[in-house]
């Protein structure tokens, strides 16, 4: 790699790495953070939180539908310039979120938000590499989802208490000004980065006939639905079924939020060593959190040890299935990222829309259930994953 196309030092490169990680912090955050704000977006609008985590479905599905596209119709822009862009995008949509004068509007502040989430997880994980210093790829693949577990322990948690304390328009306000000071130090710092290895709709047909990664994606439209039926509507089942206070409820944030570093950790740690185990690991974990919360849901101690291994699993799951999607599509990582992107945003939306609809018709308390019984479909999908001999792209 030339260069032409890196920053000069290895000073600068990390400097790189770590704005992208914080790039990709405020990225999650403003994604999940109505997680977090759906009883008082609700009641600012005198509708319910059901229909506000509505919201949560069509930003994932936008998100899901344009992904792939708009990678596509970019693929040939430098990449400093299409940041740049999308992070102009991202701010002012985050502008009309906090001057939204009604529920329709905030709806369509959402999906602008949302095209640019779709635009910037379908190149990210590729950029990051190629800033990374030569031999520290994975590092900074695992700082990047540093930046993801951040969104967790920190932005979802102070999301709410900001939305508490000061209303939640302030929440996204606050997103604004943090996003416009990321955008202001990547166009600063960022090295000139022509497309590389971006693919093109060529490229589909090749993607297709490898298995391993049509299971990859596969196993994440599962998982991740499975997610996030429960995960989308933790806020009101912590507070109506466990019967924690406020407070309490964003402490469990927070613990959920804070394993995600030690998930990234772990993933770190053993993922070179182990590489077949890490995604049925993360799989079955996932799956016994979720199996677990109505049990576990009156029982202060074992809801919070609860979402310690819930938020262990799902950063470990992700980075898991990322890492193998880069793996298995080295040749053409933003097309195979954006499919990745989108389809864990169908996840998203379908486990969001799910949640909705059992929470509706058979009660919030069954989130869980229905949850984890997806999950267990998603382990036996990850064990045959696993043993595929194609599993593992030399």
């Amino acid at each position: 790699m030339s260069t032409a196309t890196q920053p000069r030092s290895t000073a600068q490169q990390w400097l790189c790495v770590i704005t992208l990680a914080c790039a990709a912090f405020i990225f999650n955050t403003t994604e999940f953070i109505p997680v977090a704000l759906l009883s008082d977006i609700g009641h600012s609008f005198a509708i319910s939180a059901t229909q506000v985590g509505l919201m949560l479905t069509i930003y994932a599905w936008v998100v899901a539908l344009l992904s792939l596209p708009i990678m596509l119709l970019t693929k040939n822009i430098e990449r400093r310039l299409l940041l740049i862009i999308l992070f102009s995008v991202f701010i002012l949509s985050h502008v009309l979120s906090y001057f939204a004068w009604n529920f329709s509007i905030l709806v369509l502040s959402r999906i602008g938000i949302a095209v640019a989430h779709a635009l910037f997880w379908s190149i990210t994980a590729s950029l990051v590499i190629r800033v990374a210093p030569q031999g520290k790829e994975f590092q900074a693949l695992g700082l990047l989802s540093t930046g993801t577990a951040m969104a967790m322990v920190l932005g979802i948690p102070l999301g709410r208490v900001i939305g508490e304390s000061y209303g939640w328009r302030n929440s996204f306000g606050l997103i604004a000004i943090l996003a416009t000071l990321v955008c202001l130090i990547l166009a600063k710092t960022l090295p000139r980065l022509p497309s590389l290895n971006s693919g093109s709709f060529s490229s589909l047909k090749t993607l297709i006939r490898r298995p391993s990664l049509m299971l990859v994606f596969a196993l994440t439209v599962i998982v991740i639905s499975a997610q996030f039926t429960a995960y989308s509507y933790i806020e009101p089942f912590a507070l109506k079924v466990a019967q924690l206070s406020s407070s309490q409820t964003t402490t469990w944030l927070l613990i959920y939020g804070g394993a995600g570093f030690l998930g990234s950790y772990l993933f770190g740690k053993f993922a070179p060593r182990f590489p077949k185990l890490m995604i049925p690991l993360f799989t079955l974990g996932l799956g016994l959190s979720m199996l677990l919360l109505l049990p576990l849901a009156l029982h202060l101690f074992g809801f919070n040890a609860l979402s310690l291994l819930w938020g262990i699993s799902i950063i470990g799951f992700s980075l898991a299935l990322q890492a193998r999607t880069l793996n298995l599509a080295a040749d053409a990582t933003d097309v195979a990222m954006a499919i990745y992107s989108g389809l864990y945003n169908v996840g998203i939306g379908g486990g969001a829309l799910l949640g909705s609809i059992i929470t509706a018709q058979v009660g919030l308390y069954s989130i869980g259930w229905i949850g984890g019984l997806l999950a267990t479909l998603g382990l036996l999908l990850s064990l045959y994953l696993v043993r595929r001999a194609d599993f593992i792209r030399i």
